[in-house]
């Protein structure tokens, strides 16, 4: 976990000297606050590797960051197809920003396809660079253009910069001992060089990344370099781009540190690494491949150094499975999936609740439901989350606001567990998982000290005296019961999903036993320690607030920031823990007239909020697999002060 950059301060500094190729003199360049680029074509043409390569070196630039990738189910959907078409968002600016953009002031368009599905997205008078190769009769008739759009004059509105891409990388890499269509797979390098030269960015560490990534394929590696610094020569020397931008670096958004750009995902991975290390207990992860959790079973397996132990298993069951034995094993358990995944889990973590074991299950959203939309981002799995097992299973469930945030959610998932003894369920979602953003580094003394005490011998004295161990003798203020590793001597226990006798553990079909394990299990999460709900209303006179969870949060509070900057008076707050909820949630609640809830689903917060707290509040919903754009959110918040 080592730093890509050093500080803020430095970046602008160190940005200066990396960059190798300065715009010729002749041309002018202009510069802006922030920029939104898109790249697209299709699924196999790079355009995430484009972005990815983009956005690192935008972030060692040292400015402010926010993407969006967007990308089939399929492995490698139809060529030329809309259905196939994969795109790369990236938000960059010299201030503090919030989410991937809602529209793309540059769009890069490697086909036909990529140009269709994304053109209504572009505002008029923003550049369109198309690669102008790819326009052909037969691709363009697969999308169901009967003519040229770069000819019949519907793209008159925008600056189109046609450029033969495919053609120039051919010629670039002449020298080289490859096929035409090897060559070509360099065309995506070429663009990334050419929009590398048009925003300046620095190149030595695309350069560098490519030796490595090709470190056994040279030859390969010096065609992508060639067709990387092609690009950014045909910008510097064509007078297609007479003008280059710059975006300074955001050196007053963040506070002094050590930087990185960093996706949700991955910090969810290191969150899972400093957790086990703040806890001093082994990292076992137990988990089935699914899409958008698979990176963090990746990323772990990685870390064996860490203490971490990864099993891939069968199927989901067998994962979850394997985490809660890990789990009663003394380790700190946790599991990954998505939410067709948290409904094969559901026994298990039924019977993590019975056990009362620590174990994390980190749900990575999708659309659903079933399979659904495996690359496509949703909020709706959290009245699965809430209530989705047989019988009284109460859990906790914690939700990551940014991708950053995802660190800080995973150490206090892990907190939750462990002190309490309970399952605690996380719920990211995939524009978290995917999305990236700059990450300052904590020092290790920031981090909360998550150590636990196991069971070492007896706890309970029975009335002759004889001192005896009981695993269900629980803390009187967490009502935590004991956590007693297998193989102390005399802390032998039963263990098993049929109903606990108070105290003793063992079997009991009491019925007063059971209503009173019932309500105890339920109280102990009740009475998990969480944070005051914060309150953002500047003006103290709001009248609306808007209640967030989650990945919404980007968008409602760039949203609020617009409706703040036209004069209106509007309240924002979010919600980390979800179950338990803050205690001063309702107080809060009652201060405003209006609450607004915006949600990536039909209204599952807003259900839970009604019914709790008796509030008329009421939703904003979308469930198109995309996130909220801040304008549209803006526009339903205004309507509802209105209203």
């Amino acid at each position: 976990m080592t730093s890509q950059v050093s500080s803020p301060a430095e970046q602008a500094d160190e940005a200066v000297v990396g960059e190798q190729r300065k715009p010729a003199g002749a041309k002018e360049t202009r510069r802006l606050d922030r920029v939104i680029i898109r790249f697209a074509g299709d699924s196999g043409d790079g355009m995430q590797l484009t972005g990815d390569r983009f956005t690192s070196e935008t972030a060692s630039f040292g400015n402010d960051l926010s993407t969006l990738p967007n990308f089939p189910a399929e492995i490698r959907a139809p060529a030329g197809t809309l259905p196939g078409v994969s795109s790369f968002q990236l938000h960059f600016a010299d201030h503090d920003i919030l989410t991937p953009g809602d529209a793309p002031n540059v769009l890069v368009a490697m086909n036909p396809a990529a140009l269709k599905a994304n053109i209504g997205d572009v505002p008029r008078g923003a550049e369109i660079i198309v690669n102008t190769d790819e326009f052909t009769k037969r691709a363009m008739a697969k999308v169901g253009y009967a003519a040229s759009p770069l000819e019949d004059g519907s793209l008159d509105g925008y600056a189109v910069h046609p450029v033969p891409l495919t053609t120039m990388t051919v010629e670039a890499l002449k020298e080289f001992e490859l096929s035409r269509k090897e060559a070509e797979r360099s065309k995506n390098m070429f663009a990334l060089g050419l929009l590398s030269w048009m925003y300046h960015r620095p190149t030595e560490g695309t350069e560098k990344f490519l030796r490595n990534k090709f470190a056994k394929k040279p030859e390969i590696a010096a065609a992508n370099i060639a067709a990387f610094r092609a690009g950014w020569n045909f910008g510097e020397t064509t007078e297609d781009f007479a003008v280059s931008y710059e975006v300074a670096p955001a050196t007053k958004t963040f506070p002094t540190g050590t930087y990185r750009n960093i996706s949700g995902n991955l910090a969810l991975s290191y969150g899972l690494i400093a957790a086990s290390k703040q806890a001093d207990l082994p990292l076992y992860l137990g988990s089935y491949p699914i899409t958008p959790a698979s990176d963090i079973l990746h990323e772990l397996s990685r870390h064996k150094n860490f203490g971490v132990r990864t099993f891939q298993a069968e199927d989901e069951i067998a994962g979850i499975g394997a985490a809660l034995g890990a789990a009663f094993g003394g380790s700190l358990a946790v599991t990954t999936t998505s939410g067709p995944g948290v409904a094969l889990k559901s026994e298990t973590i039924g019977l993590a609740v019975s056990l009362e074991l620590p174990l994390l299950v980190i749900d990575i959203q999708r659309g659903g439901p079933s399979t659904g939309l495996p690359t496509k981002t949703e909020q709706a799995d959290l009245l699965q989350a809430m209530y989705g097992r047989n019988g009284e299973a109460p859990v906790p469930v914690v939700a990551p606001c940014t991708p950053a945030d995802c660190f800080d959610a995973a150490l206090e998932a892990a907190r939750i567990a462990l002190i309490y003894r309970t399952p605690v369920l996380l719920l990211s979602d995939g524009y978290l998982a995917n999305g990236s953003e700059p990450w300052r580094i904590p020092d290790v003394d920031e981090l909360p000290d998550l150590r636990v005490q196991f069971a070492q011998g007896p706890n309970h004295t029975l009335d002759d005296g004889t001192e005896v161990f009981w695993p269900y003798k629980r803390d009187p203020q967490t009502l935590a019961r004991p956590w007693a590793i297998p193989g102390t001597p005399g802390l032998e226990h039963r263990i098993g999903g049929i109903e606990k006798q108070d105290g003793t553990g063992n079997i009991s079909y009491d019925p007063a036993n059971h209503d009173f394990m019932v309500r105890t299990r339920q109280a102990k999460i009740d009475g998990i320690d969480v944070p005051d709900i914060e309150v953002d209303d500047p003006s103290g006179e709001a009248n609306t607030l808007v209640l967030g969870w989650g990945s919404t949060y980007g968008p409602i509070t760039a949203a609020v920031r617009r409706l703040r900057a036209a004069g209106e008076n509007i309240a924002q707050a979010h919600l980390r823990h979800i179950n338990p909820f803050p205690r001063n949630l309702g107080a809060v609640l009652g201060r405003y007239e209006k609450v607004v809830i915006p949600e990536m689903n039909l209204g599952q917060l807003a259900t839970l909020v009604r019914a709790k707290y008796l509030v008329d509040a009421h939703s904003y919903n979308q469930v198109n697999g995309m996130p909220f754009k801040a304008e549209q959110l803006a526009t339903a918040l205004k309507e509802a002060i209105d209203g």
